[in-house]
């Protein structure tokens, strides 16, 4: 009040000395080209705003103190509906390959020949790297040779004790030398083919590890890496309190940031045993790398389905309060007359969230209208009224 009175002083005073000019129009007062004019009209105007906008705040004030409707909280609604509600558990792991493996040899001696180099595509079997066998193979053939002795010596014998000729030990000393040499043979030649190093499946050389002229030692030595990128997966822990609801089938949605790729797969294997040091238990999911784009130990997110209902209440987390028990509630319309209603409060019960929205399992029904906007300026059983959203 004070303010509005000082306000209407200085209107009275200013107005008094600027009489001449209020009886002029702007435009004529803006042509005389005086300045002096121009800035004691721009007061008076400026003036004259002031005035109107306490003027404007009073009347509005006194607007909402008589007329009840300007009393009452806006607000905005929706209608609960059922909707399918897939959950899913988020975690992440890398990826691997049951056919990623470092190629070492079963024979010692010098690596004399390399047929392949970083990047070449390999079958089942082939031929890689031969080592020096250290004169083995011209042991095999003279085996050979008194093995072909031994078994002709055997066939005769064994002729002749057919026709009754000869003695009984005559004929098993011929076929034991012959079986020992036939053995002899075998075991020589298998030791000669560990000198050939081969492919244990098909795939990738993605690394020569040693060059062609070293000496390699048995079971120590790293020839090459060999990677097959067909079967991938992605091998990650899971905490114990998901082993009843994921497992063996569940639907799985894999993303590779890096790559910026999704794949949709499901969980191969699910483990059953629990870590006791972590409190988790392993899962396998497959994954197709048609492309080959997918490499061994990428990051990988996962979002794991382990709850879907299909049809479940959804209502925004945001419109959620709690009051003094621990006890949420959302407000709902009673009483609806055109856009008037009355607020009521009711528990309830909720159950997994996913992004800003979450399930209720008790206390709502479907096709019930809630309270949106305005849900924390309002009170249980206060009027209030419904706008409509554009």
């Amino acid at each position: 009040m004070k303010y509005y009175i000082h306000i209407t002083l200085l209107s009275t005073i200013i107005l008094s000395s600027c009489s001449g000019t209020s009886k002029k129009s702007v435009e004529d007062i803006i042509a005389t080209n005086n300045l002096e004019l121009i800035r004691k009209k721009k007061t008076e105007l400026d003036l004259k705003q002031q005035e109107l906008t306490v003027q404007l705040q009073q009347l509005t004030s006194k607007i909402k103190v008589l007329d009840p409707q300007e009393r009452i909280p806006l607000i905005t609604t929706f209608t609960v509906k059922e909707n399918k509600f897939t959950h899913f558990v988020e975690l992440q792991g890398s990826v691997n390959t049951k056919q990623n493996l470092v190629i070492h040899p079963e024979f010692s001696g010098i690596l004399t020949k390399v047929y392949v180099k970083e990047g070449d595509q390999v079958s089942k079997g082939q031929m890689l790297a031969q080592i020096d066998d250290g004169g083995l193979s011209q042991q095999l053939a003279q085996l050979k040779i008194q093995a072909s002795l031994a078994k002709t010596t055997f066939e005769r014998q064994k002729r002749l004790w057919n026709q009754k000729v000869g003695s009984e030990i005559q004929y098993l000393q011929a076929k034991s030398n012959y079986e020992g040499q036939q053995q002899a043979v075998n075991q020589l030649d298998k030791q000669l083919r560990k000198s050939i190093v081969r492919a244990p499946f098909a795939g990738t050389i993605d690394d020569v590890i040693t060059e062609q002229g070293s000496v390699v030692a048995s079971g120590q030595s790293q020839l090459f890496r060999i990677v097959n990128l067909q079967d991938m997966y992605i091998e990650t822990d899971v905490p114990e309190r998901y082993i009843s609801n994921i497992t063996t089938g569940k639907e799985v949605q894999v993303e590779f940031p890096i790559l910026d790729k999704m794949v949709d797969t499901k969980v191969r294997q699910a483990g059953n045993f629990i870590n006791p040091a972590n409190r988790t238990f392993k899962i396998e999911v497959p994954i197709s790398n048609e492309d080959k784009s997918i490499k061994p130990n990428l990051t990988a997110k996962l979002k794991i389905n382990d709850y879907t209902n299909e049809k479940a209440l959804l209502i925004p987390q945001s419109i959620i309060s709690e009051n003094a028990e621990g006890q949420q509630y959302v407000y709902t319309v009673a009483d609806k007359n055109d856009s008037i209603a009355k607020a009521k409060r009711v528990i309830i019960e909720t159950g997994k969230t996913q992004g800003d929205y979450i399930e209720v399992i008790a206390g709502l029904e479907h096709g019930v209208e809630i309270i949106d906007e305005g849900s924390r300026s309002v009170k249980d059983g206060q009027e209030v009224k419904i706008l409509t959203k554009n």
